[in-house]
């Protein structure tokens, strides 16, 4: 494989909110404001939070203001948008020599808040905030008695030929 060794985690991290977007677009509206205790929310608003965090985090970098959108005016089928066009500017991130010790100052622009933190990290949090808030949904799901899609990475790399298992001689 050629690239950044991080190709792979970003194409997981938008396979895995896809499948779980094209999850949720099957509940009821009802449904879709389920929240299950310990987590950011309802499905809906924890989802849009997931995607539109994902943006931002691409924009903080980046500087493409592309990149911002108003995640709480999207339903499912613009998220669905929104990640897949952050899934294109993730990889076109990759592709370039970005030092990860770059610092750089984000601003809050409703209060002012500011934080400094390297590319690298900003990247870390990016594939961190997805994995926790998907892991949420599918808690949301769970409660609600439906089984949630398998969207860990051994699924990703199965599902897109980049892994493949075998079982030992005479196991079967």
């Amino acid at each position: 494989m050629s690239g950044s060794p991080l190709k792979d985690a970003f194409a997981h991290h938008v396979w895995a909110t896809t499948r779980l977007i094209d999850a949720c677009a099957a509940l009821s509206p009802e449904q879709l404001q389920t929240v299950a205790p310990g987590t950011y929310g309802p499905i809906l608003r924890t989802m849009q939070h997931l995607v539109g965090s994902d943006s931002w985090y691409l924009f903080d970098i980046t500087g493409d203001r592309a990149r911002r959108i108003d995640p709480e005016q999207l339903d499912l089928d613009g998220l669905r948008e929104a990640i897949a066009s952050d899934g294109e500017a993730w990889t076109k991130l990759l592709a370039t020599d970005t030092d990860p010790d770059v610092v750089v100052t984000e601003i809050d622009e409703d209060d002012g808040f500011e934080r400094d933190a390297p590319v690298g990290v900003r990247v870390a949090q990016a594939l961190h905030h997805g994995t926790d808030h998907r892991s949420q949904i599918c808690t949301a799901l769970t409660s609600l008695g439906i089984q949630p899609p398998a969207i860990d990475v051994w699924d990703y790399g199965l599902e897109n030929h980049r892994v493949r298992d075998r079982m030992p001689p005479g196991s079967g």
